[in-house]
């Protein structure tokens, strides 16, 4: 199997601005020699930073990651703004911008915690079966459903001219160029996204990331020492660490008798520390086996393993 798909693992990816998010996924399973890969959650393409992607058997826990907080450095100009609310098309009104750090800081508290937010009409989010960007390239409008969001943080980091840099860091789902056009909306004088940058997802940082031009200059036997391992997705779930009459059970599709507080997914290891897979903790009890590694058979050497002599009762 893994001749076939290439290696398993995850890669934390810098992107570049001007490209999409499959584009640059393309190029890093060229770098690696993978044929099987996928991305957890994607960049628009003028925006640039953290992607994390995920090759082999990561694939199967991508969503794992895509559940987790996010984190970006925002530039917004003040006093322009956009049908897409970025870059990506002209400027369709603009107005004087008369405000101050004080006023700035007053309109970005009403911004902080929890809201409704429309998602923008060039989005991929799907409305009567079809994808919002494609009512968008029609000249149509339609009405879509608000999402409930969380801007934990959102704070001023700079002002040059009308472009003002703020980080955010907010729940998954959460449309920063809708939030930049909210802003300047409530500012009075209207803004759209000029840069963003991707710097945070959970746990993981893009300082720790690696450029496309670096993957590909260190051929495939350096690009795949830059893999991760495919735990990194569940670092933010509850752990499990099973027993090995608990992590024989478990490998074999059976619930595990376990209660585990609050109901949900949760990560579950062998005594030995081998991840096995992720389980659901279920609200009367037992965690029930949601997806696990491959390999993990009964006459599996890797199975004997993990569950010791258990295995070979």
């Amino acid at each position: 199997m893994a001749a076939e798909t290439g290696p398993s693992g995850v890669l934390l990816l810098d992107k570049p601005p001007g490209i999409t998010s499959t584009r640059a996924l393309a190029t890093a399973k060229r770098a690696l020699g993978s044929l099987k890969g996928g991305h957890t959650g994607t960049l628009d393409p003028f925006a640039t930073g953290l992607l994390p992607l995920v090759f082999g058997e990561a694939t199967k826990f991508a969503r794992f990651l895509i559940d987790e907080r996010k984190g970006y450095q925002a530039t917004l100009r003040l006093g322009e703004e956009t049908a897409t609310g970025d870059t990506e098309s002209p400027v369709t009104a603009k107005r004087p911008v008369d405000v101050d750090s004080a006023r700035i800081e007053e309109v970005l508290a009403q911004f902080r915690g929890f809201q409704d937010q429309i998602p923008p009409m060039h989005s991929a989010v799907h409305v009567a079966g079809r994808r919002l960007y494609e009512y968008a390239r029609e000249g149509a409008e339609v009405e879509r459903p608000a999402r409930r969001v969380e801007i934990s943080t959102l704070a001023a980091l700079r002002r040059e001219g009308d472009d003002l840099t703020v980080s955010v860091s907010c729940s998954k789902g959460t449309y920063v160029r809708t939030l930049a056009q909210d802003i300047g909306r409530a500012l009075g004088c209207g803004a759209h996204l000029v840069a963003l940058r991707r710097t945070e997802v959970g746990e993981l940082r893009v300082e720790d990331a690696v450029t496309l031009d670096t993957l590909k200059e260190a051929g495939v036997p350096g690009a795949r020492e830059r893999l991760r391992s495919l735990e990194i997705l569940v670092a933010g779930l509850p752990r499990l660490d099973a027993t090995p009459t608990e992590a024989d059970a478990f490998a074999h599709g059976r619930v595990v008798s376990r209660t585990m507080e609050p109901a949900g997914d949760v990560a579950v290891f062998a005594p030995s520390g081998r991840f096995l897979g992720v389980g659901q903790a279920l609200a009367g009890g037992g965690v029930a086996p949601l997806r696990l590694m491959s390999g993990l058979d009964a006459k599996s050497p890797d199975l004997l393993e993990v569950v010791g002599v258990f295995a070979l009762k």
